[in-house]
């Protein structure tokens, strides 16, 4: 329970939880709505706290011109750091740029990169990763804190349990990754066995936007789809 319920009466908690169904509803309804119309796009992840300055802002912004230039737009959360450079590389390369910005008490704010129309607002963390993966041909994860690894795991345990079909998740920067890698690999699944090898397979690490689209390319050609849309 939130803290600044402590005061209320448990019916006035009660009644603020059903109004709150309503606004969910508005905000699926409306991020469904405007989402349909953006084309395929692949989702770009990380840190709100990377600068301008730094190897893997730069990167991004590779990474996404690259992601344009074959013909997906991307997808970001919308605020600074990683998301905003996704952003800029989207729409300085002519590509769709799209944000799903969350209100947050620090760090999120709009980056001026998004397309005017395809700026959406959240106030639920778990419709936003609703709309990630429901309109994303892949994931791209850039080096992030603990929302970039929620993303991450959340599509990684919906692919696993068969909740969704298998798309592309990428994680970019073995110095960043190759720890966690190698700790799922030893601790989860050779020593625990919480997880099979197979599931291993769900995500691959690389370094440049070469590689990323490489990835991308393979898995849509080797399972003979196109992405949706």
């Amino acid at each position: 329970m939130r803290p600044r319920q402590g005061n209320k009466a448990w019916n006035e908690i009660k009644t603020n939880d059903s109004w709150a169904i309503f606004k969910i509803m508005g905000e699926f309804v409306n991020g469904y709505e405007k989402l349909s119309q953006i084309g395929p796009c692949v989702s770009i992840f990380g840190s709100a706290r990377t600068k301008p300055d730094q190897k893997y802002y730069k990167l991004t912004e590779k990474i996404a011109a690259k992601i344009v230039d074959h013909g997906y737009g991307v997808i970001t959360g919308g605020g600074p750091g990683i998301m905003e450079a996704g952003n800029k590389g989207a729409h300085l390369a002519g590509g769709t740029s799209v944000g799903l910005n969350i209100e947050l008490p620090f760090e999120q704010h709009d980056n001026p990169y998004i397309d005017s129309d395809k700026s959406l607002d959240f106030d639920y963390f778990f419709v936003r990763k609703v709309m990630f993966v429901k309109y994303s041909q892949g994931f791209v994860v850039m080096p992030g804190g603990f929302g970039t690894l929620d993303e991450l795991f959340e599509a990684i345990t919906l692919i696993q349990t068969h909740k969704i079909d298998k798309f592309p998740i990428i994680l970019v920067g073995s110095d960043f990754w190759s720890g966690l890698v190698e700790w799922i690999k030893t601790t989860l699944c050779d020593s625990f066995k919480n997880i099979s090898v197979a599931d291993i397979d769900l995500v691959q690490v690389v370094d440049t936007e070469d590689e990323v689209i490489e990835v991308l390319d393979k898995f849509y050609a080797e399972y003979n789809l196109s992405p949706n849309f």
